[in-house]
């Protein structure tokens, strides 16, 4: 039996036990294992679309014919926590579905995010997106 390589992928992408996850654009097509063990890490199952809890991340799977992307990323920041960030997981180069990179690169400020990361996750690239830290205001 081989040991796993230093944590799941859903640990390397930052999920933590306690996490609340929301899951928009599951369709039949999305990386099974990979929901899988992001449940199995967070402790608890992902949410869907009609969940109104305050959210820590949130899962967009995203597909080439899914429409407008900039309007997702906007309906799925709303319920984020102030520290959220959102995963945005597309098919990869070459299949069906695929998303450039650079249009998610291009929406992601359009939302209101920055994208800090990608990685490749087998048949998905994953592209993290935050929000941009609030600034405090100075005081005289």
């Amino acid at each position: 039996m081989v040991a796993a390589a230093h944590g799941s992928r859903a640990e390397k992408l930052g999920f933590t036990a306690g996490m609340v996850v929301q899951e928009l654009g599951w369709d039949d097509d999305t990386d099974d294992e990979l929901r899988a063990d992001i449940e199995d890490v967070v402790g608890a199952e992902m949410l869907d679309e009609d969940s109104d809890d305050v959210i820590d991340v949130v899962v967009l799977w995203w597909r080439e014919d899914d429409g407008d992307l900039v309007d997702a990323l906007m309906d799925a920041i709303g319920p984020l926590a102030d520290d959220g960030y959102v995963w945005v997981f597309s098919p990869k180069t070459g299949t069906d579905g695929y998303v450039d990179p650079a249009e998610i690169a291009e929406a992601a400020p359009t939302a209101g995010l920055t994208q800090t990361s990608a990685m490749n996750l087998g048949d998905w690239s994953g592209s993290r997106l935050v929000q941009p830290k609030a600034r405090t205001p100075k005081r005289p």
